[in-house]
This record gives structure tokens, sequence and C-alpha cells, in this order.
């Protein structure tokens, strides 16, 4: 369970220059995505193998909306219809926790998803032993200008986290009682260092980050970042409101050329200066990958000489990358 992994004692981060000595081992976890349709699980099980002997505590699974997607018709028209092209979020995790017995945790998400949705999806878990999620609002679909809600669905992750809740409780969506509640689901949530796209100040994005907590998140997992003085900055602010979870930093080594411009405007984040300096000079792939590990293995020692217990590194791209760094730093 989430509040044994993350015992709320050891969410301690430093956020000042103040440096501390780790007080158990550092934890390791990463996050991957189900296979795109069609294309068979050989790729994100290798990532599992390579990663698998860090012994991670646990690995989450990213659930993806439909989306629509445009094919010819002939006579000149296009037919649109609506495609899921990463299915297979709870069946994988089940695959790997069999396979492997390392704990999961499923992303649920409301995006695309409605209350109907969310509810079978409690109950498969249920069935499958699966008792930790990972619960987020999503992003909007790529059609749309803003997010916009399903019918039937959610607007903000505090409306899925009461659904959880009250289905921990033994209620179905609609209010009706459960014969047998099954084990009750603990849940983690996302955070933002550099406040989410659509928070309209970091002050808000940390009130929402504590109306979960009040709602019983046992954890938080931050958006990647590359400068730890903003984590730090973050951590502050968010001890000052009266967030006491654990909150976990989320790392992604750089390692393709195009990730110059496609991450800070995918995941709204800002590359600090000297690490921009060091990737401009890069002619290639392979450099970019060198000084990717290079400044996440900085970060990760930065990390943990401030308190940092426990780090989650998201694999999309970057499973040997992240395999170098483990390397340096477990």
């Amino acid at each position: 369970m989430l509040s044994q992994i993350y015992p709320t004692h050891a969410a301690a981060v430093t956020p000042s220059s103040e440096v501390c000595v780790p007080t158990r081992e550092i934890g390791f976890s990463f996050e991957v995505l189900p296979p795109l349709k069609g294309t068979g699980t050989e790729t994100l099980f290798r990532t599992i193998d390579v990663l698998a002997p860090f012994h991670p505590r646990h690995i989450n699974i990213t659930t993806h909306r439909a989306e629509y997607v445009y094919r010819d018709a002939g006579n000149g028209l296009v037919e649109r219809t609506r495609v899921r092209r990463r299915p297979g979020t709870i069946a994988i995790a089940a695959a790997i926790q069999q396979r492997w017995g390392i704990p999961v945790i499923p992303h649920i998400v409301c995006s695309g998803s409605t209350r109907s949705d969310i509810e079978y999806a409690l109950l498969d878990m249920q069935f499958l032993g699966i008792s930790d999620v990972f619960l987020l609002r999503g992003d909007k679909a790529r059609e749309e200008n803003f997010y916009q809600p399903t019918p039937g669905g959610y607007t903000h992750a505090l409306e899925l986290i009461d659904q959880v809740n009250r289905f921990n409780e033994g209620f179905f969506a609609d209010d009706t009682p459960m014969k047998v509640k099954g084990v009750p689901f603990e849940f983690g949530v996302a955070a933002y260092p550099e406040k989410h796209e659509e928070a309209p100040n970091i002050e808000s994005d940390i009130h929402y980050l504590l109306l979960k907590q009040q709602r019983g998140a046992k954890v938080a997992i931050t958006q990647l970042f590359y400068d730890n003085n903003k984590f730090y900055d973050f951590i502050a602010r968010a001890r000052q409101a009266g967030v006491t979870i654990p909150i976990i930093p989320g790392l992604k080594p750089l390692t393709k050329l195009s990730q110059l411009a496609t991450v800070p405007k995918t995941f709204r984040c800002d590359l600090p200066q000297p690490l921009y300096a060091e990737l401009a000079r890069c002619k290639n792939d392979d450099d970019v990958s060198r000084v990717g590990v290079e400044w996440a293995v900085e970060q990760c020692r930065d990390l943990i000489a401030h308190g940092a217990q426990s780090l989650h590194f998201y694999t999309l791209s970057a499973t040997d990358s992240i395999r170098q760094i483990a390397q340096q730093i477990y």
C-alpha cells in the first residue's frame, strides 16, 4: 500500500542550501506507457527487465484517452473515428504484477472517462488485487482548445477522488450500496513545481494539492523538472501551506536534440541556463543523451543531499539513460 511505501516521516526535503544525510535507503520508481495498439509488449517488458534490478518500489502505468483519427473514406470524404492508441492500462499493470512481483500503480484520469468507466476500472483492479491508484484530471483532447469534461465525467481530479473515496466506503457512483466492500484503494496525485499550465499561480496550485491531501492522498509525484531550486521552492511553499504528504521528485533525462524544444513546451518546464548551454553544444542525440545523464545524476545527488528519500523516473525514450543514472545513484 502507498502509505507503507511512502510513510509520511520519510517526506523530508530541505528546501534551503543546508545539506542533510539521508536516513534510509533511497527509493526508486518509474513510469511506463502501455504499448501502442498492435505493437505488442516487447519494448515495454524490455524496459522493466532493464530497470527491475534496481528494486523499484513501484511502477506507474499511464492511461490515455481516445482520440479522433481521420481516414480517407473515398470520393473526397474523410471519416472521423475515435481510437484508443494505448489501451490496456489495467491489463498491463496486472501482467507486470504477475510477471515481476513489483507493486503497480495504474493511472485513472477524468479525461475521456465517465463515472461508469471509472467504476468498472476500480472493480477490475479489485478483482486483480491492485489496491493503489494514481488519480489525475488528465490532458485535454488534442482537438480541444481547453479541457472539457466527457459527458457523465468530471472536470477536476477532486471529483474523481470523491468517487474513489465513496467507492471505498462501499457505494457505487449512483449511491447504490455494495453487498461486499473490497480492499480500499490508496491513491497518489500529481504536483507541479512550476505550476500546472492552467493554474493562475503557484499558490492556487498548492491550494488544490492541499485539498487532495485532505481528501486522502497519500503521496504526490511531481511533473518532471530540471531546476532543483524550483523544486525546493515549491516544497517550502507547500509545507508552509500545510501539505505534509511525501512529495516525490519526478525526473526525465533528455535524450534527443528535438527535446530542447518539445520538452519545455509539452511539460511547461524551464531548462536552466547551465544545462541549456551544454545542450546547445550537442551535435547529435548521443551528445544529448550524455549531457542528459550527467545532469540527471547531479540532480539526483543534490536531491538526496537535501533529504529526498525517493526518486521517480519517466521512462519514455529514456530507459537506457535511466539505467546509467541508477547505476551511479543506487
